[in-house]
């Protein structure tokens, strides 16, 4: 899919490109390709001048291959970014920044490339749309991809907040099952996940937004705006260690509820082994081999035998309850 942004009284507009020919009537600042087809490259590089690589997104690339200047001054930059759905995941989007095009007479145009929808773009094109004078130039566009970024994870930081609330109450209320038990893990463990996702994004977000400071690209304007925006991210990942700090105490509450079921049981059995030892001692002594059967000699042999394993397991009993063992 090929989408095209052109920047009308201070406004930005979207138009989806279906030919070679409806792309020569535009002169945007921003060109979005979403899983680009062979022709859609095809019509970039003719009309551009722009050779998209076949990996450009691709996950395994070197460190020092994702932010580097061109000769012919070209920036390109590869960034992740968030998506907090069913399966929160982060998608690998390729930024290429030509800052000036004198065949187009352009200020520039910045190049997206991407395997599925960001919902950060959604928010940024939405935000666009409505207020106007919010960029002027791609490089404002690219900034601002950065900062609807850094609040789309803290809004994500406030669901996480809201998801830990809730299980902290279920662990704090005192009465916690397996089954409760299994449930506030599983809970915690994807929290934990998206946390984590959330604070490597922020680093991702925070080397981009540096590398575009130390290219010199920018104005004095948009260079105190991503300041600002690395003071953003900097707050960011102070709520992040807190939510770890928190996560790591939800956890250990919950093992140690499981613990405590556990150890329950084992009182149980423990309990119970000691309460039968008396009368087993009593049977096994009852039924050892005499010269004199005891039943013979005396008829109430059976019954004094009974009546004594009885009460040799009662009595631990009572001693038990006395105690509290049995609660």
């Amino acid at each position: 899919m090929l989408n095209v942004f052109t920047l009308v009284n201070g406004r930005l507009f979207q138009e989806e490109i279906e030919s070679l020919e409806e792309l020569s009537r535009f002169q945007p600042i921003w060109v979005d390709l979403e899983s680009p087809s062979v022709e859609e490259k095809r019509w970039v590089k003719q009309y551009f001048g722009l050779s998209i690589p076949e990996d450009v997104t691709d996950e395994d690339l070197e460190e020092s291959a994702r932010f580097y200047e061109e000769p012919n001054g070209e920036l390109h930059i590869r960034s992740d970014f968030l998506i907090d759905d069913d399966e929160p995941r982060t998608v690998r989007v390729a930024f290429i920044l030509n800052q000036h095009n004198a065949e187009l007479k352009s200020r520039g145009v910045l190049f997206s490339i991407h395997d599925e929808d960001v919902p950060v773009f959604r928010l940024l094109r939405m935000r666009a749309r409505r207020a106007p004078g919010l960029i002027d130039d791609a490089k404002d566009v690219l900034l601002k991809l950065f900062d609807a970024d850094a609040e789309y994870s803290a809004d994500t930081l406030e669901e996480i907040y809201d998801q830990l609330e809730k299980s902290s109450k279920l662990v704090l209320s005192g009465d916690v099952t397996d089954a409760v038990a299994g449930e506030v893990l599983g809970a915690i463990a994807r929290q934990e996940d998206l946390n984590g996702r959330i604070r490597r994004n922020m680093m991702d977000t925070r080397r981009a937004v540096s590398f575009m400071m130390r290219s010199k690209m920018l104005n004095a304007e948009q260079f105190e705006a991503a300041r600002q925006l690395l003071r953003d991210i900097d707050s960011l990942d102070s709520h992040t260690a807190f939510l770890f700090d928190k996560i790591n105490f939800l956890m250990d509450a919950t093992v140690g509820f499981i613990n405590i079921n556990q150890n329950k049981i084992i009182k149980i059995f423990s309990v119970a082994s000691v309460a039968l030892l008396p009368p087993t001692l009593v049977a096994s002594i009852y039924g050892m081999n005499f010269k004199y059967m005891p039943e013979l000699e005396w008829q109430a042999g059976y019954p004094f035998a009974l009546a004594l394993m009885v009460a040799s397991a009662v009595v631990p009993m009572i001693y038990f309850r006395r105690r509290g063992w049995l609660k």
